[in-house]
């Protein structure tokens, strides 16, 4: 990349596990990143790597609060994503949302820069389409356990939106489904963190309900792909646009293919399916194919054997930092991206 084409873009939310990857991708096309993150559920081993990059910068920082710094575009992550965190403290998740999105959204305005909000799938909530697409307006409990999430980015894509009628600003909104990949949390929650830890401790694989319920489940270097995809697409597209894998597993497979690829002795157990938990989820991608020209290219046990790997690692205390960004990864991500954007190399 030319230095004429390098952009300052800041990533809120840049220590967690999208985030640091995002960061990390975007360090890879030449652009200096600015990061910023409260550490609420980020964490400074996820960009430790990266602290001794002459273009990456890392700020402390609540995205309740205003942000005073001049960038030419701006990813907007910044928010808990799984339930143990966002229902720890609903309010501050919804805060995180809604402020958040208010806040980055005034910055962008001010600076004239372009801004992507990371929304999810659960604004469809528990949906009664299958599978979602994005003219599917949702089937969200508003008052539930989960809706200070569901809500809080609700609210966030109506922000969005409006700041683009009203205000004519250049916005991207990117609805993501379920992501996976190194760097996830190890006590966040989420299934395939859960299922995971589970089967390397060869304890019981824990599902919640009969098993049946579904997801689909995006490995994390396709996810990122996507979003800069997203990001360079016309002016005249914003979304909102899915990005998911199409693949629909049930927990009860997932749960299978996690016990044989890690050649643990789990047995599986079964409890109950806890309140306002969606039955199905697969994102209709149809839009991102023909807009962005994006499709997901990791096949699931190919990013769970990685995954795997990753917390094993974690788990044995045999992951140190490192002081440059992996050449495997930086090269991966940039001739993906290159094949889907139809760009040669600089």
């Amino acid at each position: 990349m030319k230095e004429a084409d390098s952009k300052r873009i800041l990533v809120t939310g840049g220590a967690g596990f999208l985030g640091s990857h995002l960061c990390e991708y975007l360090l890879t096309q030449g652009h200096d990143v600015l990061c910023v993150d409260n550490f609420y559920t980020g964490t400074k081993r996820n960009i430790a790597h990266l602290l001794r990059h002459p273009r990456f910068e890392l700020m402390r920082h609540d995205v309740t609060f205003p942000l005073y710094v001049e960038v030419d575009e701006i990813y907007n992550l910044a928010c808990p994503a799984s339930p143990v965190h966002y229902q720890n403290d609903p309010v501050q998740t919804t805060k995180t949302s809604v402020h958040g999105a208010i806040n980055m959204l005034g910055l962008a305005k001010r600076v004239k820069a372009k801004i992507l909000q990371a929304s999810t799938s659960e604004v469809y909530g528990d949906p009664q389409m299958h599978p979602q697409s994005e003219h599917y307006w949702g089937h969200v409990n508003p008052i539930g356990i989960r809706s200070c999430y569901d809500e809080g980015k609700r609210c966030a894509e109506t922000l969005f939106m409006d700041y683009r009628r009203q205000h004519n600003l250049n916005v991207k909104i990117a609805r993501i489904f379920n992501t996976y990949g190194p760097r996830m949390h190890p006590n966040d929650g989420r299934v395939v963190s859960n299922f995971i830890m589970q089967a390397l401790n060869d304890e019981p694989l824990t599902i919640y309900g009969d098993g049946s319920q579904t997801r689909s489940f995006c490995y994390v270097d396709d996810l990122i792909r996507g979003f800069d995809l997203l990001m360079q697409s016309p002016n005249g597209f914003c979304g909102p646009v899915n990005l998911g894998n199409p693949g629909e597993y049930t927990m009860l497979q997932l749960a299978e293919r996690i016990v044989a690829l890690s050649g643990s002795r789990s047995s599986i157990v079964f409890r109950p399916l806890p309140s306002d938990d969606p039955t199905r989820r697969r994102p209709d991608i149809a839009l991102a194919r023909t807009v962005l020209e994006w499709e997901p290219m990791v096949a699931l046990d190919e990013g769970l054997a990685r995954t795997i790997d990753y917390f094993r690692q974690l788990r044995m205390g045999e992951r140190d930092d490192e002081v440059d960004i992996p050449e495997s990864f930086a090269g991966s991500l940039r001739n993906h991206s290159l094949q889907q954007s139809g760009m040669s190399k600089m």
